[in-house]
């Protein structure tokens, strides 16, 4: 068994889980809905969840290579989506450059990270920007994985580099820096 996906999940008050046979995946489909919304997952055949006295629990039918693998995985897939449904997620971004800002127009984000063009990101369902001082960038929702990827595809934009630093990055991450030309030829001279 998974050390993972043999643990119950407690389902908190204010949420409801639904668990619906024939899914998309010839398996079953979960639903989740709380305060803050509702979400949905398809699931294989291989798993079985159900719902009792107040938990979530899932039950591998075979022993199959790709059963192991799915177990823990849809148990943490569903306790994710009643984290968010009932806290949410959000991701933030920092711009580190000049010229370097973004700001929201509409409902559109706008991103300006040293290109000719500003790049503009459309607003996408259950997901909200907030931009902070232009330069740091806030994404709010309650899917975890569309949190996650939309803050990737924003920093994929200008990833930062090690030289200067400058780019888009995670709050809080740590980026190598890298000693430049000179200061290679610098060293060299020193010797």
């Amino acid at each position: 068994m998974s050390k993972i996906g043999k643990r119950p999940i407690d389902i908190p008050d204010g949420v409801e889980v639904k668990v619906e046979d024939k899914g998309k995946l010839g398996g079953q489909k979960v639903i989740v809905k709380g305060q803050l919304g509702a979400l949905n997952e398809n699931f294989r055949c291989d798993i079985k969840c159900s719902v009792k006295d107040g938990q979530v629990v899932f039950k591998r039918l075979n022993d199959s290579k790709s059963a192991k693998s799915l177990h823990g995985l849809y148990r943490t897939l569903v306790f994710n989506m009643i984290r968010g449904v009932t806290k949410g997620y959000e991701k933030d971004l920092e711009m580190v450059g000049i010229g370097y800002r973004a700001e929201i127009k509409g409902k559109n984000l706008e991103v300006l990270a040293g290109a000719t063009h500003p790049y503009i990101f459309d607003p996408v369902e259950g997901i909200t920007y907030k931009v902070n001082d232009k330069v740091n960038i806030k994404i709010k929702g309650i899917d975890k994985q569309l949190v996650g990827q939309i803050a990737a595809d924003i920093r994929s934009v200008a990833k930062p580099e090690p030289y200067k630093g400058k780019g888009i990055r995670y709050k809080g991450e740590y980026i190598r820096r890298k000693a430049g030309k000179a200061a290679k030829a610098a060293e060299g001279v020193a010797e």
